[in-house]
Order: C-alpha cells, then sequence, then structure tokens
C-alpha cells in the first residue's frame, strides 16, 4: 500500500440498499487489510472542521496559568494535560509530546449512571473560550452519525445485526481529546504521540494540513504516512472491534511525528461503547479471539495506566505484548 485507500460513504446515507451493500463490502475490505481509510462523502462541513481548528488553537494559546487551573486528575478524567505529562501505557518510550484537552460523554452530573463507571460526568468547558463547547458538541454530532452509519455497513458486511452495535452505544464513552504537537527538530528522537494502537471501535479524524501520522498495515516493514484528499476523514479500527470482528478487521500500529517545522493541531474522536457492554466475538466462528471485557474495565485500564506513577499496563492490554 502506497496510499491510503479512500471510500466515497455519501450511498451510506441515501436510500439505494444495494450501493449501501456496495460500500459495505469496500468498507469492509479495506478494514480487513489495513485498518485505516480515508472516507470522502461524510457530509461534514468543511467550515465547522475549520471552525473547531480555530477554537483548538486560540484554546491552547491561552496564558498556561489560565490552562493549569483546568488540569486534568486521576479523579476527573476531563481538561487539561499538559506538554508531555502522560506516558506510554507500557513504559517502553519516553513520555508523549503533545498538549492535550480530553472530553468525554457529556452526562449530568446527578445521572445515576456516574455511580456504576467512574469516567461518567459533566465536561470541564473552559470559560475563556465560550465558542469551544458549541462547535465541539456540533462535530461530535456529526461523528456520532457518521460512526452509526459506517458501523451499520460493517454490521452487514459480516452479517451480524446492526441492533447489536446500536444497543452498544446508548450513553457510550465515547470521548475527544483536542491536540496541540510542538514543531521538533528532525533530531528529536521523542515522538509526538508513541507506537500504539487504539483502544476502542472506530476513531474518527480530521487531519491537518502540517500531516505526521504514520500507520502500519499488518505485515508491512515500513510506516506509511496517512495523506488524504482535501475534505477527506480518516477512520481506523481500533482494538474492540477487531474483537467484535474475532479479528477480521484490524487494529493498526499508529504514530505521530511532528518533524516539519510547524506546529500541529488535531481533535480525534473516539468512539467508545456504553461502560457494560462486553466484549467479544460477535460473528460466529470456531475459534473466536478472547472476550477483552467490559468497556467500562478496558477504559479504565488504559486510564490509569497513563499517570506518570502507575504501573505499566498489564500485557493484555499492551499491544505490543502480541
Amino acid at each position: 500500500m502506497e496510499k491510503l485507500p479512500v471510500v466515497d460513504i455519501s450511498g451510506l446515507f441515501g436510500s439505494d440498499d444495494h450501493h449501501k451493500s456496495l460500500i459495505a463490502d469496500e468498507l469492509g475490505h479495506v478494514f480487513h487489510q489495513y485498518g485505516f481509510v480515508g472516507v470522502k462523502g461524510h457530509h461534514l462541513p468543511k467550515h465547522l472542521i475549520s471552525k473547531v481548528r480555530e477554537q483548538v488553537v486560540a484554546f491552547f494559546a491561552l496564558p498556561m496559568e489560565d490552562k493549569l487551573n483546568l488540569s486534568i486528575r486521576p479523579n476527573n478524567y476531563r481538561g487539561y494535560i499538559p506538554l508531555r505529562f502522560f506516558t506510554p501505557n507500557a513504559k517502553r518510550h519516553d513520555a508523549d509530546n503533545y498538549e492535550g484537552y480530553k472530553l468525554h460523554f457529556e452526562v449530568d452530573s446527578a445521572d445515576p449512571i456516574r455511580n456504576l463507571c467512574a469516567l461518567y460526568g459533566p465536561n470541564r468547558w473552559p470559560s475563556q473560550r465560550p465558542g469551544l463547547q458549541e462547535v465541539v458538541s456540533e462535530y461530535w454530532r456529526h461523528c456520532d452519525r457518521i460512526t452509526s452509519s459506517i458501523l451499520r455497513a460493517l454490521a452487514s458486511h459480516l452479517a451480524i445485526p446492526y441492533e447489536l452495535f446500536d444497543r452498544a452505544f446508548e450513553k457510550p464513552l465515547t470521548n475527544m481529546t483536542l491536540l496541540k504537537y510542538p514543531a521538533m527538530p528532525l533530531d528529536d528522537a521523542s515522538f509526538g504521540i508513541h507506537p500504539h494502537k487504539d483502544t476502542d471501535v472506530l476513531t474518527i479524524l480530521a487531519p491537518d494540513k502540517v500531516g505526521g501520522l504514520f500507520l502500519k498495515p499488518l505485515g508491512a516493514q515500513d510506516w506509511l504516512e496517512a495523506k488524504v484528499p482535501a475534505d477527506t476523514l480518516i477512520v481506523n479500527v481500533g482494538d474492540m472491534l477487531e474483537t467484535w470482528s474475532n479479528g477480521y478487521f484490524i487494529s493498526t500500529p499508529h504514530k505521530v511525528e511532528n518533524k516539519r517545522g510547524l506546529e500541529r493541531y488535531s481533535f480525534p474522536y473516539f468512539a467508545v461503547p456504553r461502560y457494560d457492554t462486553v466484549i467479544e466475538p460477535l460473528t460466529v466462528v470456531d475459534s473466536p479471539m478472547p472476550t477483552l471485557g467490559s468497556a467500562g474495565e478496558i477504559s479504565r485500564k488504559i486510564w490509569h495506566s497513563n499517570w506518570p506513577d502507575a504501573a505499566p499496563i498489564d500485557d493484555a492490554l499492551d499491544p505490543y505484548s502480541r
């Protein structure tokens, strides 16, 4: 693969079932081979992507004191992540070279589900950027729509009921990270984000023009930069979808290196099911993959392991142990 495949998914939002079936098979084959795809025809407005980017740039330009007042804490999974704060889950690299701001699926502070999983709760929206909540929330809704349509297509490709996916995303643990990668010199060995696999179902990313996202397809010797045409989103499979499909769809290693002399901004969306959704193969097979556990427990372990004083993640969730 010399470049990332691109699939036009506009037909998924129409009424032609035959066209939808063709798109479903095309997506299914690409995710089976590569785990990554560029999607066009997604109907996510270009001006909205630009507005989110403007808000992200403006947030990270705030005075450090203002950002630190919003710092993320072990008992609150939302807020500002200082530069080089989080360490890789497997502790095999230096701390990742980014600033971040973490947002999760919005849940009212009085919602009883908060007593069942600590990852639920209201977000912390910075008062200094009053427009951030509106544009990110609208962007999030579009990503939810795109995720739902792609999962419906993939269910068709796997010949399983879409309702299995649909029920899994009632009060999900879906989240977003707003990111700023500082410009790094060519001889700096640190990563923007170390090589890893996503643990979610699907990730959606509006690429930054600076580039620097690389993936390593199954069996490949070299890293491939994920370059796509304008108005194309990058979508990739996470470990949860790999397990749901019993390994048919591939969760692919990827990394960020920002060595082009420019700051890089991104805002990936991570689709994660409801906390009590058991992540196990949904297809009928003779040799099923092991069950990963519940979405809440998987997310909690991954989240906890990032903290500087945390023990390394257990091998079962370390993508480089398998």
